[in-house]
């Protein structure tokens, strides 16, 4: 599987486990005055961006179908709204994130629209054209193939679908050399990509009108599968 493929040093746990890098993300995009200053000295980042992006999920109509990838601990849930009336797969490849995903969907009262599904983004378990929105927030970078993940992303959503998300890229400046690197070593984050791989792979994959904004360490990206 994509991920679990990673190594890890002992302590921190690897992706396919519940490592104690993802308990601490959660915990600070859920705690936007404490979170938003981590991210501000750690990786010159605007949370509220991610919140922003987020919203997206609240803008599909009833009957829309979301793929969420890879969930993590469900801080893209955030965006979900009560009773919309949408089918949302949240998708990772570790049980543990599943569970958590499925505890913050309860809290937040969403948990009957949210479907947890155990799937690997190299080789995803949904039909062709079978989504109308996929979100993969902090994930691309953790993945040891991101252009095979875009490949799969961009395969499941629809014509006219929307793919958004972020990610630490590797041309995000020099100052976040040293993290990246770190993270390698900690077998938290895959080889990566640079924006204009990333703008590559997604006009490669039929996917148009991508708009990529820097933010500190990570960049947010968005575009329209063409019809």
């Amino acid at each position: 599987m994509i991920r679990s493929a990673l190594s890890h040093l002992p302590g921190l746990g690897g992706w396919s486990e519940d490592p104690l890098w993802a308990s601490f993300y959660d915990w600070t995009v859920e705690h936007p005055n404490a979170g938003g200053a981590v991210w501000r000295v750690g990786i010159n980042s605007d949370l509220r961006r991610l919140y922003r992006a987020a919203d997206e999920i609240g803008r599909q109509p009833a009957g829309s179908r979301i793929l969420d990838i890879p969930c993590g601990g469900g801080v893209a849930l955030r965006g979900l709204r009560p009773g919309q009336g949408v089918e949302y797969v949240a998708a990772d490849i570790a049980q543990t994130m599943l569970d958590r995903t499925t505890r913050a969907a309860a809290r937040r009262g969403v948990a009957d629209q949210v479907q947890p599904r155990i799937a690997d983004v190299g080789d995803l378990p949904f039909a062709d054209d079978s989504f109308d929105l996929v979100v993969t927030f902090t994930g691309l970078h953790c993945f040891p193939d991101p252009r095979r993940a875009v490949v799969e992303v961009a395969r499941v959503l629809r014509p006219g679908g929307v793919l958004t998300g972020s990610a630490l890229l590797n041309d995000t400046g020099l100052r976040f050399g040293p993290l990246r690197r770190a993270g390698r070593v900690a077998g938290l984050l895959g080889p990566g990509c640079t924006s204009t791989d990333l703008q590559t792979w997604l006009a490669e994959e039929g996917i148009a009108d991508v708009v990529v904004e820097r933010s500190g360490a990570l960049a947010y990206f968005r575009g329209v599968k063409r019809a």
